[in-house]
């Protein structure tokens, strides 16, 4: 069976279990359980309430209704769906010690994770939806704001207060997942993670998160069967992030119809690449004002990337389109093993429109279009693009012309550490094989680069 009737199946289910999750009636008022809405009182214990009682019940929806309401970590358990109604808000509190960590670990940064304000672990059929506003309060969090807090608490012993930044909702080990209709805003770390988790949907969501650093929208983490769609992300991070910080795989996944827009890139794969990726479609999004990256597949923990297809992007004043990359960093988390280098192959990308640009905020200047690499032990398998028209700057000197590109194989994947090519169209190095049919690009301004430039690769290209 090919991988594409594979995925059938698991989205069929999907649904199912979805529609099964929306036949719980029964409703709880966390206002019933003590909390109050008025922006100052500390609700945690009486929300978790209102979740405590809705599960030991058989399952239904806990309501949170006109006003701000304060909290700390809230724990959804199983058939327990929260409603954030319109013109309600959570609020996260800015006391750290509010916070409880589920499944602990250090991302790629180093930094310790595992706090958050909505999570779940081993849990199945949840759901957090409704029109409202869920918000992290992620300023709250910054260095400043800590010593700030550290004094209002007089607080004696600092080391690590604070530095567990929150994500703002975190599913670990669970199924039957779905955040839908909900507004995601502000967080002190990532938005939304899901972590070796499955049946997920996310659908028709809006997330803003620019109060703090590593503040990613989408993350789905060693996870599979899951669909994202109609979502509105606008991020300082990765705005959708496949990745894997286990060696097990993220896989079965359909994102579409999404608007993305990142200070570091829209639609990424890693860097955290322990485990496979595969059998993934993304279609039919746009991208825009994007500064680090529109398109990025990156495997260098030891993922093998494969079946992936990308269809119908348009991307609007962007740096780097499509930024490929299958390096040799080999990281650890969570202390799995580590990995043999990966693979990146079967990867169609097709139908994408769009251009890039020169600001001021822009990472290389002038910039280039494609940029795909493996490294001199390790090729890059069978990458497919088609119909790709791209509109960019412009600007190359002769001196750009003898631009040496590093190869840096065990470095941080990003395309800025490889500074200005010597091709503005499209740059690929050390790939067995290569196929392009109808790839365009149109200049603004004269560039003395090469259209293209490829250096140990195999390429077939169809008129």
């Amino acid at each position: 069976m090919k991988l594409k009737q594979k995925l059938i199946i698991p989205v069929i289910l999907l649904f199912s279990m979805l529609i099964a999750c929306s036949e719980k009636t029964n409703t709880y008022n966390v206002t019933d359980y003590g909390a109050v809405g008025d922006g100052k009182t500390m609700n945690t214990k009486n929300i978790q309430k209102a979740i405590d009682a809705c599960n030991f019940a058989g399952g239904g929806t806990v309501t949170i209704e006109n006003g701000d309401y304060l909290s700390g970590t809230l724990l959804l358990k199983d058939n327990v769906t929260l409603h954030v109604a319109e013109g309600a808000k959570l609020i996260g509190s800015s006391n750290p010690l509010d916070y409880k960590s589920i499944d602990s670990f250090q991302d790629a940064t180093g930094q310790l994770r595992g706090n958050c304000l909505i999570g779940a672990k081993n849990a199945t059929n949840i759901a957090v939806t409704g029109k409202g506003i869920i918000d992290g309060n992620g300023e709250a969090f910054l260095s400043k704001n800590i010593k700030a807090k550290i004094q209002e608490l007089n607080i004696t012993e600092t080391k690590n207060f604070g530095s567990n930044r929150p994500f703002l909702l975190r599913f670990v080990n669970s199924s039957q997942i779905k955040v839908q209709d909900i507004h995601l805003r502000q967080p002190a770390a990532w938005t939304c993670h899901f972590y070796q988790s499955n049946a997920i949907l996310v659908d028709n969501v809006s997330i803003y998160s620019h109060a703090h650093k590593n503040n990613d929208g989408i993350d789905l983490d060693s996870s599979y069967d899951a669909i994202i769609k109609n979502c509105d992300i606008n991020t300082g991070d990765d705005a959708i992030c496949i990745k894997t910080t286990s060696p097990k795989p993220t896989y079965n996944v359909q994102v579409s119809d999404c608007k993305l827009k990142s200070d570091w890139g829209s639609i990424k794969f890693g860097t955290e690449s322990m485990g496979d990726m595969y059998n993934i479609d993304i279609k039919n999004c746009q991208i825009y004002d994007t500064k680090g990256g529109g398109i990025k597949i990156l495997s260098v923990d030891g993922a093998n990337i494969h079946d992936v297809t990308i269809d119908g992007i348009q991307m609007d004043r962007v740096d780097m389109p499509i930024f490929i990359r299958l390096g040799e960093r080999l990281r650890t988390y969570r202390n799995a093993k580590k990995q043999e280098v990966g693979s990146i192959t079967n990867v169609v990308i097709k139908n994408v429109k769009g251009n890039a640009r020169v600001l001021d905020s822009s990472r290389v200047k002038p910039p280039s279009g494609i940029l795909i690499t493996g490294t001199p032990d390790h090729k890059i398998g069978k990458i497919t693009l088609e119909n790709i028209n791209l509109e960019l700057p412009g600007g190359g000197t002769m001196e750009h012309t003898m631009a040496k590109v590093e190869e840096d194989v065990k470095r941080y994947p990003e395309f800025s550490f490889f500074k200005v090519l010597p091709a503005y169209g499209i740059y690929g190095r050390h790939i067995e094989s290569l196929h392009t049919e109808n790839i365009s690009f149109s200049l603004n301004d004269d560039d003395q680069r090469e259209t293209q430039i490829l250096v140990d690769t195999h390429s077939v290209q169809s008129e």
